[in-house]
């Protein structure tokens, strides 16, 4: 957004100079204005809390309804990454 002023600011300084240049700038200062206005009104991010809540609700439940084959799912991961841990840390069978 420091990025428009600056240009726009610009622009103004350019225009003074030029036969239109009052009402250029007393335009170039509205727009600035306009933009100001626009930019400082902003959502509280209620969108962003009610993603997180919603994904940690959808969570819980997986949980609670898978609880007997995630825990199966946990085991058979933590298994193979035992065997990948113990091959890597045996070297390579000669």
């Amino acid at each position: 957004m420091n990025q428009l002023y600056v240009a726009l600011e610009g622009m103004k300084s350019w225009v003074s100079g030029c036969r239109f240049g009052l009402a250029l700038a007393r335009e170039t200062e509205k727009w600035k204005n306009r933009l100001r206005k626009e930019a400082e009104v902003m959502d509280p991010g209620i969108d962003g809390i009610l993603v997180t809540v919603g994904l940690c609700i959808i969570a819980l439940l997986l949980c609670v309804v898978m609880k007997d084959s995630l825990s199966t799912f946990i085991q058979t991961i933590v298994s193979s990454m035992q065997t990948k841990a113990t091959g890597i840390l045996t070297g390579p069978t000669p």
